[in-house]
């Protein structure tokens, strides 16, 4: 599997244990980002889109008052 392959590469590269206990969860989370990562991905932009300098949140009761 790929994300295993990954998290096995990236742990070694950065000399980072992985305890056999924690695999799992490591692994669920790779995944589950990697599904946020294709919702983000398959929103089409348009060739003149760009990223925002600066993203200030706003609080609904910001927007509210």
């Amino acid at each position: 599997m790929q994300i295993e392959s990954y998290v096995d590469a990236a742990a070694a590269a950065l000399a980072l244990p992985l305890s056999p206990a924690h695999r799992p969860g490591v692994l669920r989370y790779f995944a589950l980002a990697a599904d946020f990562a294709a919702v983000v991905e398959s929103v089409p932009l348009a060739m003149s889109a760009e990223p925002a300098v600066h993203f200030s949140p706003v609080s609904p009761q910001e927007k509210e008052a």
